[in-house]
């Protein structure tokens, strides 16, 4: 099969490689419908050092089941499932308390142990606690715009939703989400389904923030530093909003959230950290009361309710992708997406 490999910064190939098989009962074996690049994945193409094998990319899923392990009873060959970026069993404390990307008997794709899933085919560990069937989909047949939606609640969408849940946000509050990227707009999407009344769209991408707007944002400000934060303290009456959503995973970003966020007020973090220490005392969090929250989303606790709002037609997350490529693509989209020409990029693995 193909699949895509990075040996470096910038250097991703799209090469044959073997093709996956069950290795423990608790496997299954899934066809790729539609798989994607992450935000994430940009950060290894800007400073991973050479590598002579190189390791297989992906994280995001929309596939057919081809085959399951002897212990897999929840999906049968010839399901569409949603793929979470992380796999869990969905059974162990951590999983029953809503965290699976903590589960123990759990993990991620593209490390040297589980391959990626910019892929034609992939092997699924924890299949059972992990797959979840979309129903009535027949991905042959399926609109496109349909596919897509689906497609981002294996990570953007839901990871934009768990910046929401973790703070907490309720009808009627103020919310600042810090980042135009695809998490920044999906955690838009959903603070406007939990009630916030007030969303501020911290991004400079015109195009992104005018899908933010339609998305639910109330308001935009384009500047950054000491400017922005004065605008956002300005639209909130001088208070700053109840929660700030950070979808960046840089420092600056996380300044940013702590200075425009309200007295007694939460900051949630799901961009990932590209950094090790951050201030939490007395001139950040500390003095005015304020809390820290996120992480890496588990997917898995989100997954049949969102895929009810999807095929319900209440969320449309899809609009996030604006190019398709071909898996022989997949290098020209990692180039897109770190020069901004692209949002997200959506690769259809057998397209011709």
């Amino acid at each position: 099969m193909k699949a895509a490999v990075m040996y470096g910064a910038g250097d991703v190939r799209v090469e044959t490689v073997p093709d996956p098989s069950i290795l423990r009962p608790t496997d299954a074996i899934v066809r790729t419908v539609r798989t994607c690049i992450c935000g994430s994945d940009l950060h290894p193409y800007r400073g991973m050092a050479a590598q002579e094998h190189g390791q297989s990319m992906g994280h995001e899923s929309l596939a057919v089941v081809e085959e399951v392990g002897a212990s897999v009873t929840s999906v049968t060959p010839g399901q569409l499932v949603v793929v979470p970026f992380a796999f869990s069993d969905n059974a162990c404390p951590a999983c029953r308390d809503g965290f699976h990307t903590a589960c123990p008997h759990g993990g991620f794709y593209a490390t040297p142990e589980t391959n990626g899933l910019q892929a034609e085919f992939a092997r699924i560990p924890q299949a059972d606690g992990t797959l979840v069937a979309v129903p009535d989909v027949d991905p042959a047949t399926a609109d496109e715009s349909l596919l897509a939606s689906l497609l981002t609640l294996s990570d953007v969408y839901p990871t934009g939703y768990h910046a929401a849940h973790m703070a907490q946000v309720r009808p009627g509050q103020s919310v600042t989400v810090v980042g135009d990227g695809a998490v920044g707009l999906s955690a838009v999407l959903a603070a406007r389904q939990l009630g916030a009344e007030q969303i501020i769209l911290m991004g400079r991408h015109v195009t992104r923030t005018d899908l933010g707007r339609e998305f639910g944002a109330t308001d935009v400000v384009a500047e950054r530093g000491d400017e922005g934060v004065a605008q956002v303290l300005e639209l909130t009456g001088g208070l700053g909003s109840h929660a700030v959503l950070e979808a960046v995973g840089h420092l600056p970003a996380y300044e940013q959230s702590y200075r425009v966020a309200r007295t007694g007020g939460v900051i949630s973090r799901v961009g990932v950290p590209q950094y090790e220490d951050a201030g939490v005392g007395f001139g950040s969090l500390f003095r005015r009361n304020l809390r820290l929250a996120g992480g890496p989303a588990p997917v898995r606790a989100y997954l049949e309710d969102a895929i009810a709002q999807v095929l319900r037609g209440d969320i449309a997350p899809g609009k996030v992708f604006d190019r398709t490529v071909r898996l022989d693509e997949v290098p020209a989209g990692y180039t897109a997406m770190d020069e901004r020409t692209a949002l997200k990029v959506m690769v259809d693995p057998f397209a011709v």
